[in-house]
């Protein structure tokens, strides 16, 4: 079982693939981290030795910003933008979407359960 940034990697999947488990790298980030360690990116993480796992961790503390720096690094920028009332920041706040997504239809994610509002009653004549 490798253990980097305090992630427990799955042990069956390529290493390629099992470095994405950790929070700030993607595929072509682990593609470089693993070219970098000299580790083929078809190896499975249960096959790497303890040079190798080491190497891969050492590459990632030094070179790239995972986990936790790097959510709290997220968080701080959005508060910026809510503190400074960008309109973006005021999408955030409003607990809308930020990129320019249409919210008539859609946007559940960002709205929430649907709040129902009771439709007008009809005029008896």
């Amino acid at each position: 079982m490798a253990r980097i940034a305090g992630i427990d990697l799955p042990k069956n999947k390529r290493g390629e693939i099992g470095l994405t488990y950790i929070f700030g790298i993607g595929r072509s980030s682990a593609q470089r981290i693993l070219s970098k360690a000299g580790i083929s990116f078809d190896k499975k993480v249960n096959e790497w030795n303890d040079e190798e796992s080491n190497a891969i961790r050492k590459i990632i503390n030094d070179e790239i910003k995972v986990e936790g720096a790097l959510r709290s690094e997220v968080q701080l920028n959005i508060k910026r933008l809510v503190d400074i009332g960008t309109v973006r920041g005021m999408r955030h706040r409003n607990g809308l979407p930020v990129r320019g997504q249409r919210t008539k239809t859609n946007a559940r994610t960002r709205k929430g359960k649907r709040k129902t509002i009771a439709g007008k009653k009809k005029v008896t004549k």
